[in-house]
């Protein structure tokens, strides 16, 4: 399964998820990300760098932009705000099934039977999903200093445990 995760610039919040969820050793489970409004090849921010767990080896990360490709090969799209997921399904609104924030995402997981396996998980939320609510957004720690960093780190990895066992049954 081709999970895909998406903010803006592609520098701190999508790459931390996918460095992150890369290092739960899921087999089953291929991450990436990519940024609406990114810039191709710029590494992680160094805020976001420094506030990862050290064993994280990020130097080989490289940004880039959204395309309808990308989109195309994930099985499941995963944005870091409701406006990153407004985003993508403006240009491809047929793609609503599979297009979630995160915060979205682990709240449709902790509601749904725990019984259910990935794809019968995944049929459940795509016909079961609400519109996103931006209190559930993961915040923008660009230039907002360490601690901004290392709280969206934590809250990366609080949303991650919520969902990630659910999608690798």
């Amino acid at each position: 399964m081709n999970i895909l995760f998406v903010c803006t610039a592609n520098i701190c919040r999508s790459p931390s998820a996918e460095a992150l969820a890369r290092a739960e050793g899921l087999t089953d489970l291929e991450f990436s990300s990519a940024g609406t409004h990114a810039r191709d090849g710029q590494p992680i921010n160094p805020d976001m760098v420094a506030v990862l767990p050290a064993d994280l080896d990020t130097s080989a990360f490289r940004s880039r932009r959204l395309t309808t490709a990308l989109l195309e090969d994930a099985d499941l799209v995963v944005t870091m705000e409701a406006a990153h997921r407004t985003f993508v399904l403006d240009d491809h609104p047929a793609m609503f099934r599979k297009v979630f924030t995160l915060g979205q995402l682990a709240k449709a997981v902790d509601q749904a039977p725990e019984e259910l396996g990935r794809e019968a998980l995944l049929t459940h939320l795509g016909a079961t999903r609400r519109n996103a609510d931006p209190a559930l957004d993961v915040p923008d720690p660009y230039r907002r200093g360490a601690e901004v960093a290392s709280g969206c780190v934590a809250s990366l990895r609080e949303l991650l445990r919520a969902v990630l066992p659910a999608l690798s049954r």
